[in-house]
């Protein structure tokens, strides 16, 4: 719509703005009314109108078979889109159109914002299955009537309640018509199903639908007066009411076709099974969260185990394999205190690779700098933690041989993303120092280091990836990792 509101029209941003709040509410039009809408605008030449939206009907037949957004038609070849644009008003005059043996009423409402007609909605009613119509369908039509007149009027939708056609209740949910003081005229058997369901026993037809739905809300105090005031349909709201172990959601709309307030549509909608499969997955979220974090305590608690085994060993070479295994530990333990701050199983790794970065460094033998470069984005979990490991592997390596005790030099982690968005994507890192570089005939595919062992596992075995270890330019090792990652969300 933007495009072609700005391509054809003459038209503001302002002017813009209005269409699409109107666009988002006119379902409930098209829905009460049993007909397909269309939304024409003039032209900036004014010679032209061009149709900038299109909504069908979940009540009825569509009239449109075809996609109608984007036709030009000339101004005079439909003569009752000229009157309601030149008139400002709606016009309902003229026999049926058919279409593909399909009688269709056509119907024009101007639609209108601050004293201006900014276009036309056509209204398009299939009447091959017209028939006596039912209350409900009655209430419905009259509805769509105050509704039209609003638009027509400019006080139709109300400015800033841009709604949210998939979470708000539709006509279909559940219907409530009220008069001018709160009392119900009309409940249509979902929006009665739908108080039952709160605890009402008896008709809502002639019940003050305030005092009713208070009555069922089990709060008490200064929130009653204003559920009262809300299902009353005094003004423009949107809430959820909870009672007997039923929760709906109620959508007020005010009627005031003529300027005065006439009454109020109230839409309401059960959202009982909905609200608690949502609790079950927050439950279930938290529950997750918190295996986490006793995961990571638990980590950390065996890090601390294997720190003070390590001190009370006599030999160097078993208190550095322990220390070894506590930045092994402490590394996955990291992923997990990550994991447990999340709603889903997936984590930032930046954080958690600047963390072991930070980790690694401390055993640093000179004055080494790390620093990493890149986006590692967003992992998922099973991704996360063996690179993790691999990382802090990787690292260690490098500061345990790369540079002897007291030498400075530069470790550079670099990582970048290819394929953002698309499923066969790839991450590619890099560890680069600035050491020793690689002993003659070092075959890193072959090395018995622990170390290189694990990073060869978890790359080539978990993550499905490729690991290699180059001589650097003009010195240093050059470390290059790929692996296989899902779209970032």
């Amino acid at each position: 719509m933007n495009d072609l509101v700005r391509q054809h029209t003459a038209l503001s941003e302002t002017d813009l703005e209005w269409l699409h709040l109107l666009v988002s509410e006119w379902q409930l039009l098209s829905d009460l009314s049993f007909a397909d809408l269309v939304l024409w605008v003039p032209t900036l030449d004014g010679t032209r109108y061009v149709s900038v939206a299109q909504m069908r009907p979940n009540t009825g037949p569509t009239s449109y078979q075809d996609d109608m957004v984007g036709h030009l038609v000339p101004r005079g070849r439909r003569p009752l889109l000229d009157a309601a644009l030149d008139e400002g008003r709606i016009v309902r005059e003229g026999d049926p159109e058919w279409r593909e043996e399909v009688p269709v009423r056509v119907e024009s409402i101007p639609v209108r914002r601050e004293g201006r007609v900014l276009g036309v909605i056509a209204r398009n009613t299939n009447l091959l299955t017209v028939r006596t119509p039912s209350r409900l369908e009655l209430t419905y039509l009259q509805s769509a009537s105050d509704l039209a007149q609003m638009i027509a009027a400019g006080t139709f939708p109300y400015p800033g309640q841009q709604v949210d056609m998939d979470a708000s209740p539709r006509a279909g949910d559940g219907l409530i018509r009220l008069d001018a003081e709160g009392v119900v005229t009309y409940a249509s058997p979902n929006a009665l199903s739908a108080y039952h369901r709160l605890g009402l026993a008896a008709d809502l037809v002639g019940q003050h639908l305030g005092t009713t739905t208070a009555e069922l809300a089990p709060s008490r105090g200064p929130v009653d007066e204003a559920i009262v005031k809300l299902a009353s349909g005094w003004a423009p709201r949107e809430t959820e009411i909870e009672g007997n172990s039923g929760v709906i959601q109620l959508r007020a709309i005010p009627l005031k076709p003529k300027g005065t307030r006439i009454g109020s549509l109230v839409l309401c909608r059960d959202v009982t099974e909905l609200r608690r499969r949502e609790r079950e997955l927050i439950t279930k979220d938290a529950t997750i969260r918190e295996i986490h974090h006793r995961v990571k305590n638990n980590l950390q608690t065996v890090a601390a185990l294997l720190r003070l085994q390590a001190r009370r060993m006599d030999s160097e070479g078993g208190r550095e394999a322990l220390n070894e295994a506590v930045r092994r530990v402490g590394s996955i333990a990291i992923v997990h205190e990550t994991l447990s701050q999340n709603l889903d199983e997936r984590v930032e790794f930046d954080e958690i690779a600047d963390r072991v970065i930070a980790m690694v460094a401390e055993i640093s033998p000179g004055k080494v700098e790390c620093r990493r470069t890149g986006r590692f984005g967003i992992l998922d979990a099973e991704v996360a933690t063996p690179l993790s490991m691999v990382l802090t592997e990787i690292l260690q390596n490098a500061l345990e041989h790369a540079f002897t005790q007291g030498e400075g030099g530069r470790v550079e982690v670099s990582a970048t993303r290819t394929g953002t968005g698309r499923a066969d994507g790839r991450l590619l890192i890099t560890v680069l120092d600035d050491g020793s570089g690689l002993p003659e005939g070092f075959d890193p595919q072959r090395a018995g280091n622990l170390g290189l062992q694990i990073v060869r596992t978890l790359v080539e075995g978990e993550l499905g990836g490729t690991f290699d270890m180059l001589r650097a330019e003009p010195r240093g090792t050059k470390v290059v990792l790929d692996v296989p990652v899902s779209p970032q969300k």
